[in-house]
């Protein structure tokens, strides 16, 4: 099939929303699949206020209208809803064609964490941009839950997977990447951005070493203002792998995300998670052995993690090998709204035709 998925979130940016649209990529290409992924690095950009690491497209409309007739696509998946996602939106109601959304972000929140606007100023964007979609999914099913709540439709799941050849437990022998450090070593890896949480664990009063691993805008001053902690930037593949593998304890205080793939990257590094009450952490901890929920989501975080150094580390591990990205390629496969035949066929040839007489009235 050909399908054609529409981002705003796409390489060189890291976040899990990158990582699991370019690994379903990946296994849709490896299952025979032609995909085209238009992306941001296509047009020319701005970078997004108070988050200069994301990059905006601009004057995406034209060019992605051409897109759309130069592949001719079977299916149509919207990712994301800025100015890509808004203008591959806008083209397939005009054209009438069925299209898929996903919601990987809790867009509403992490914008009121930023700006003076209101949560229900957010949402209200958000169900006006997913409305028109045939299948809105959602990785977990509390996300589901807590849309359906806000009045959001035609939700299917969609779940994540992992790498469990980069995220794998450290063997005897390797290289401690944590040497000189006090243990036990508490890790928390992903963007260094207010929507985080992140100063929820780095305020933690905890024994051995807090680590954070990434960057982001508020990097600088969570390391003024926590000099125990250790800020070690951005890593990226085998070497992150590497620095999971060699943690004790991985701390997740996130309430904005959706799922947490670092939750699973942990895990499969045979790394138990410590988590409050949130969406994503309540739908993969409880009954796995392989992580503690703290009882809400405002405190219980450090007891959290102190039980977690109890936990079986294989135990741990055997958990994660259970989630595939096959599985998860498959998964977003099935929530496809094909364009049907032989309907399809007859509409790019139509505006393959339209295209020719446009052109010779122009000459």
């Amino acid at each position: 099939m050909r399908i054609l998925l529409a981002t705003d979130a796409w390489e060189p940016q890291v976040n899990g929303v990158v990582r699991t649209l370019t690994r379903v990529v990946q296994e849709l290409r490896a299952m025979g699949h032609d995909v085209d992924v238009v992306s941001p690095e296509q047009f020319p950009t701005f970078p997004l206020p108070t988050y200069p690491e994301i990059k905006l497209a601009i004057g995406a409309y034209e060019p992605v209208q051409e897109r759309f007739k130069l592949f001719e696509p079977e299916a149509i998946h919207i990712a994301t809803e800025g100015p890509i996602g808004l203008a591959a939106r806008r083209i397939c109601l005009e054209w009438k064609l069925p299209f898929t959304t996903s919601y990987h972000t809790k867009f509403p929140e992490y914008v009121s964490a930023r700006l003076p606007l209101p949560l229900a100023a957010g949402y209200t964007y958000m169900r006006w941009f997913h409305k028109p979609s045939g299948r809105l999914m959602v990785a977990t099913p509390t996300m589901r839950d807590e849309l359906a709540k806000h009045g959001f439709r035609n939700l299917s799941p969609w779940s994540r997977g992992v790498d469990t050849d980069i995220f794998k437990p450290r063997a005897p022998g390797d290289p401690d990447p944590f040497e000189g450090l006090a243990r036990p070593i508490f890790l928390n890896v992903g963007r260094v951005a207010v929507e985080k949480n992140i100063e929820a664990f780095a305020s933690l009063d905890l024994p051995g070493t807090k680590v954070v691993i990434g960057d982001g805008p508020q990097r600088e001053e969570l390391a003024e203002k926590y000099p125990e902690v250790k800020f070690l930037g951005a890593k990226f593949g085998d070497e992150l792998g590497r620095y999971f593998g060699a943690a004790d304890v991985f701390c997740f205080p996130s309430l904005t995300d959706t799922f947490g793939l670092v939750i699973l990257e942990a895990m499969a590094a045979g790394v138990p998670v410590a988590a409050f009450s949130a969406p994503g952490p309540v739908d993969i901890i409880p009954g796995s052995n392989a992580g503690v929920l703290a009882p809400g989501q405002t405190d219980g975080l450090k007891e959290a993690c102190l039980a977690c150094l109890d936990l079986d580390r294989v135990v741990v591990r055997k958990f994660a090998e259970k989630f595939s990205w096959r599985a998860c390629a498959e998964e977003f496969f099935r929530n496809l709204q094909p364009y049907p035949e032989p309907e399809k066929t007859r509409f790019w040839r139509r505006l393959r035709r339209l295209a020719r007489l446009r052109k010779k009235a122009a000459a």
